[in-house]
Order: structure tokens, then C-alpha cells, then sequence
């Protein structure tokens, strides 16, 4: 893995997502950041595992802010949900959420959360597997969470940071934080290899 960027000014940070919970999944940190929406085609292609699928996403998500912002150091991230080695994105619908949650009750799966971290001179790529045992879960608990927590732009239906969390028997990560969709163990680590060490700012901001 390349070191990226070392320098006592680090280079201007964003965050390529539009969701608010990265946002403020990466505020934790305390580092300064902006946000730009990436706006790409986030199918998948022929052939694909879900896995290579989430780190494709999330390097082109970088990518394509670091074109126009070529002195910043840019994060990707993308979260895609492997059950029986097919991806499940995002249901788009109630119908289809509810589709995707039938299928997923009782199921063991796998969330491929990834993460780029890029910039002029070089790039980071990773992805922390999240393994999830879901509940056996009857239609109207399905119906009930649709309604309160309408997740139709999340992988598998399962928004982790509310009540989807609840969905969940069991699950296991080297990161916890993996399951949101922004793995901060892993996030540190290389923002730290790019100049942003959130450790070493946060001691220069100091007074």
C-alpha cells in the first residue's frame, strides 16, 4: 500500500457521498471536510461480485470528485449486501424493499463495505466485510419498519444506524462502524497516510 501525501498543511479533505450518515460518520473524527455528490452509474456490471462491485464504486466515486479537485484528497465509500453470492442494492420502492426483506429474514449475509482514499499522487483501496444473521421476521414487522424508517436508499433495505439495527440477530466486523457504510478503524489508518492524521490535527489546533 503507497503512502499518499505527508505535509505539516494537509490538503483539502472530501467526503464523495451525499449521505448524511457518512457526514457525520466522518465529523467524529474532527477533522475539517466538505461534501460533493459523486453522481455516477452505481449498477452493477456483468459478472461482477459483490465485493468487487463495492470497491469499484467506491474508487470511481472518488475518482470522479478528484477530476475537479485534483489538490484535495478525496474519500469514496460504497456498502453492498452479498446473500448467496448475489449483490442486493438498493430497493428503490416500499414493493421492493419489502421483497428484499422477506428474502433476507433469517438469512446469514455479508455487507462488502469499501473505501477509497485518494488523491494526486497516489491511491487506497479496502473493503471490511460485515456479517449479519438477520431475525426471522414476520410482514407486518417488515411493513412497521418500512413505515417509520422508509430506507429504500440503502443496500438490503437495512438502515443499521436506526431502526434496522433492530433487524439484526447478530453481527460481527473488525469495524464496527463498517455496518453504516463508513469503516472509521480503517478510515483513520489511511487518511493518516494521506496527511490527515486526526490525532496529530487535533494537537495542532490547540491553543
Amino acid at each position: 500500500m503507497s503512502v499518499l501525501q505527508t505535509t505539516d498543511r494537509p490538503p483539502p479533505l472530501i467526503l464523495a457521498s451525499s449521505s448524511p450518515y457518512r457526514s457525520e460518520m466522518l465529523s467524529r473524527l474532527g477533522l475539517p471536510f466538505k461534501t460533493e455528490a459523486p453522481e455516477i452509474d452505481e449498477r452493477r456490471e456483468i459478472g461482477e461480485t459483490p465485493k468487487s462491485t463495492a470497491r469499484r464504486l467506491a474508487l470511481q466515486k472518488a475518482l470522479k470528485i478528484l477530476l475537479h479537485q485534483p489538490d484535495a484528497v478525496v474519500i469514496g465509500a460504497d456498502q453492498v449486501l452479498d446473500i448467496d453470492g448475489q449483490t442486493l442494492g438498493k430497493p428503490g420502492s416500499h414493493e421492493a424493499a419489502v421483497r428484499q426483506l422477506t428474502r433476507l429474514s433469517g438469512r446469514a449475509v455479508t455487507f462488502y463495505s469499501a473505501l477509497a482514499v485518494v488523491c494526486a499522487s497516489g491511491r487506497q483501496i479496502s473493503v471490511i466485510e460485515c456479517h449479519a444473521l438477520f431475525k426471522p421476521l414476520t410482514l407486518s414487522q417488515i411493513e412497521r419498519y418500512l413505515t417509520i424508517e422508509r430506507p429504500f436508499d440503502v443496500a438490503g433495505s437495512a438502515r443499521a444506524e436506526g431502526l434496522g439495527i433492530s433487524l439484526l440477530d447478530k453481527l460481527t466486523s473488525d469495524d464496527p462502524t463498517a455496518i453504516i457504510g463508513l469503516p472509521l478503524i480503517q478510515l483513520t489508518a489511511m487518511l493518516s497516510r494521506a496527511g490527515h492524521n486526526p490525532l496529530n490535527q487535533h494537537v495542532l489546533s490547540q491553543p
